[in-house]
């Protein structure tokens, strides 16, 4: 892009941020009189403070007005990128389209984007301290956000040095330390290394501060040799570098077998700019003794990894991938896996002749997400369904996370190669279990015939031409 288009396209910006000071609604916002204690601290308490404070994984902490001012620009920009790369708090559900109920949501609203924008632009007023909520107390012994684990297994460390290129392999085998074999509602794996949390690396790069990027993994009994035993298997999600806790189904928990290892041979290392020594720590919570999933796990090849091509200096290239629902089936979760040049991906289910987007979510290859459906909000789709993801692809300089946009780029492991996968979890049922889970979905939801359930597309037939089960079923 020619340096005049940049200064006309920096103009035009500008003009824009103008107008929207001058419009209706900001001139209101201006008027409320807002503040950091009344209006602002609320907001980083519930959002932001987990990271950003001392002992934090964030850059800075934001818990004090004198901690917080001097960023209030900083904080408008990123807030108000909502569902993009380099969005904060890093969260890319788009909110006008799909599905918005999801669980452990962190984002910010359309008002707490404006009383924050409006707040930096006024002069960042303090306020009166009687009107701050009361401040939140951090333990900073406790690094799990999904809950204290009943079983930690710690991978074996590694050391990565400054400079250095990625590295793929594998990792020490590490026992399962369980007496039998129990169910597991939630897994979060967090890295630990001796990166400072208050200076960093001082290196702006995918994954910041951490050097594993990701550890696909798995439990299984070994041979003799070492080597996985195929009927032992369990796989587990992958980890990824930002990713936020898997929490299964209530009725659908993963079983971690006694006598097992934790098994990988696809680990990617990389360099964050300083020498740095790390391991994983990979934390189960169970569900109790006696407990016996109701669903089954079903694994869904919604990808494409042989079609991938993305052109050099291109923007808005998409990638598409189809596959059909061989049961009925409950999404848990929607993960978008891209690379670099990815910027969005969206969720879309085919059923007769209905077309319906279940979620669009921005991408950031440095804060991999999975969104988790509210339980009233978990897509319940029937078999023969047809599921399409589309993937958006920003191969310019526009998009910091591209080295060099010159590159067509293909299918391949590294960060400058590219994936197209959706991640998520989901669960296979029953017919008998299908109509159950959609007479509970209706009665939670108080459907009446003019009602309309996104991701349940059956949902709402038996309260406009009743069905048996088995006509319902074959429709």
């Amino acid at each position: 892009m020619s340096k005049p288009i940049n200064s006309v396209i920096s103009k035009v910006k500008s003009a824009i941020v103008l107008l929207a000071l001058m419009s209706p609604l900001n001139a209101v916002a201006q008027s409320d009189g807002i503040t950091f204690h009344k209006d602002i601290e609320p907001i980083l308490q519930r959002s932001c403070q987990n990271c950003h404070r001392v002992g934090g994984v964030g850059p800075m902490p934001l818990v004090t007005y004198d901690q917080v001012a001097p960023f209030a620009g900083l904080i408008e920009y990123k807030t108000g990128l909502r569902d993009r790369a380099g969005a904060m708090p890093p969260w890319y559900m788009e909110k006008d389209i799909g599905i918005q109920d999801y669980k452990n949501d962190p984002s910010l609203n359309d008002k707490e984007i404006l009383a924050i924008s409006t707040w930096a632009r006024n002069g960042t007023p303090k306020g009166d301290p009687a009107d701050a909520p009361e401040s939140l107390v951090f333990d900073d012994s406790l690094k799990w956000t999904a809950g204290e684990p009943d079983l930690i297994v710690r991978t074996n460390s590694v050391t990565k040095l400054a400079g250095t290129a990625d590295w793929w392999g594998e990792i020490d085998r590490v026992p399962v330390d369980l007496e039998e074999d129990r169910y597991v509602k939630s897994v979060e794996i967090v890295e630990v290394n001796d990166v400072n949390n208050t200076t960093g690396t001082g290196r702006d790069t995918v994954g910041g501060r951490y050097i594993f990027h990701h550890m696909i993994w798995s439990t299984a009994e070994l041979d003799e040799d070492g080597n996985r035993i195929e009927e032992s298997v369990t796989g587990w999600p992958v980890h990824e570098v930002g990713r936020n806790p898997d929490i299964f189904d209530p009725d659908g928990g993963r079983l971690l077998r006694a006598g097992t290892y934790i098994y990988s041979d696809s680990v990617h290392l990389h360099s964050n700019g300083q020498d740095t020594t790390g391991h994983l720590e990979i934390g189960f919570r169970f569900h109790p003794a006696g407990y016996e999933p109701k669903y089954e796990r079903v694994t869904l090849g919604l990808g494409n990894g042989v079609d991938i091509s993305i052109a050099g200096n291109q923007n808005n290239q998409e990638l598409h991938a189809y596959t059909v629902l061989e049961q009925h089936t409950k999404f848990i979760t929607f993960e978008p896996h891209l690379h670099a040049p990815g910027e969005r991906m969206c969720l879309e289910a085919i059923w007769g002749y209905s077309v319906e987007t279940l979620a669009c979510v921005g991408y950031d290859h440095n804060w991999v997400r999975g969104y988790a459906f509210e339980d009233h909000a978990a897509p319940l789709l029937p078999k023969g369904t047809i599921m399409h993801i589309v993937g958006y692809m920003n191969n310019t300089e526009t998009n910091p996370n591209v080295p060099d946009p010159r590159n067509w780029q293909g299918s391949g492991n590294r960060s400058v190669t590219n994936m197209f996968i959706d991640l998520g979890m989901r669960v296979k049922m029953s017919d008998e279990q299908f109509h159950e889970e959609m007479e509970n979905r209706r009665q939670v939801l108080n459907l009446s015939p003019n009602d309309h359930v996104i991701g349940c597309p059956l949902c709402g037939a038996p309260l406009v031409a009743p069905m048996t089960g088995n006509e319902e079923a074959s429709e």
